[in-house]
């Protein structure tokens, strides 16, 4: 029993793999392995695509404008500039003013941290909660399956929108994570229904059932077999909640249902620009186009990102990686032990 017991222990851990190489690995030699293989070769291979480096770019500069912006970059006031000056006229206002003579580079400024903090919230809540419930249910089966299953299809009943609506109209919510989530509050319920459909696949391949038959605990198959081959179509679909909730913030600001005593949205923005005459002046039109260049932007920059990083989770890809670092490092290596 004993034995028995420290056999399954053993397969839990890198040891099973220690134990039958050439050598023992150190401590340090450990760590070095697994900052390779989980993080610098995952770098490298998004970096060989012209795709994510574009998005990473972009990402990084929306980034830096919410963390260093606005440290930089005056907070928006009335009367800072003539009314409704025209962009690139002066370095005090890039982007022009707007009616009241606020700097429409600041607002863009001021608006990014708490942008990026919906995005954030409302990204991490679907994909985490989606990939839990589809992850446990596709791989368990079963009643748990039948049972996880009967609630997410009432969830899916519920139409998103109204029920968006009146969450934010009864909670006015100010905090940004708050809004996040809320703006996502169902949208986990699709998503998990479609890792589901993948993880009923992927458990019935050959690996899974070897790693089955090996003694591996149900934790260990989901996490080493099971969650790396969804992670493209995890990823893929974090961008997407992102992107939504960046137009569905928009948009609810725009019609006036989420609160707002300032300019905290680019939404508000386009509010206050539409009001002003954005649309029908070519004097004010800056004011509009700002924040709609703004946006789109960003959710190109998301897209390319996604699309880049997704031969991150290839695992030809990464064998293919691995292969030609461990020939390098053999090319490299002066003591000739290889």
């Amino acid at each position: 029993m004993s034995n028995q017991m420290d056999s399954a222990d053993l397969l839990e851990s890198d040891e099973a793999i220690e134990t039958v190489a050439d050598k023992t690995l150190s401590k340090r030699e450990r760590w070095t392995l697994t900052i390779e293989r989980s993080v610098l070769a995952p770098a490298r291979i998004a970096w060989a695509d012209l795709r994510a480096r574009i998005g990473f770019v972009i990402i990084s500069l929306f980034v830096m404008m919410g963390v260093l912006g606005t440290r930089l970059v005056g907070e928006p006031q009335t009367n800072q500039g003539e009314r409704l000056e025209p962009p690139f006229q002066s370095l005090a206002h890039p982007l022009g003013t707007d009616s009241v003579g606020r700097d429409i580079f600041g607002q863009i400024v001021h608006a990014t941290p708490n942008m990026l903090l919906m995005i954030l919230a409302g990204g991490v809540f679907t994909t985490v909660m989606a990939t839990a419930v589809g992850t446990t249910s596709g791989y368990l089966g079963g009643r748990t399956d039948r049972a996880i299953m009967s609630v997410t299809d009432i969830v899916l009943t519920i139409p998103g929108l109204p029920l968006v609506v009146i969450l934010a109209a009864a909670l006015t919510p100010t905090n940004p994570i708050v809004i996040g989530v809320i703006l996502t509050i169902n949208a986990w319920a699709g998503l998990a229904r479609a890792i589901r459909s993948q993880v009923l696949t992927i458990r019935e391949s050959s690996y899974v059932e070897a790693s089955k038959a090996m003694g591996m605990s149900t934790s260990s198959v989901v996490r080493r077999d099971i969650l790396p081959n969804i992670m493209p179509y995890v990823l893929i679909n974090f961008v997407t909640a992102a992107r939504n909730v960046i137009f569905a913030s928009v948009g609810l600001y725009f019609i006036g249902v989420l609160p707002y005593d300032d300019v905290v949205n680019w939404g508000v923005m386009i509010d206050l620009a539409y009001q002003g005459g954005g649309l029908q002046s070519m004097t004010a039109a800056h004011w509009l186009f700002a924040p709609l260049f703004t946006i789109t932007l960003l959710s190109f920059g998301l897209i390319m990102f996604a699309q880049g990083t997704d031969r991150m989770f290839n695992p030809r890809v990464r064998a293919r990686q691995s292969t030609t670092t461990e020939k390098n490092g053999s090319r490299s290596d002066p003591t000739g032990d290889h």
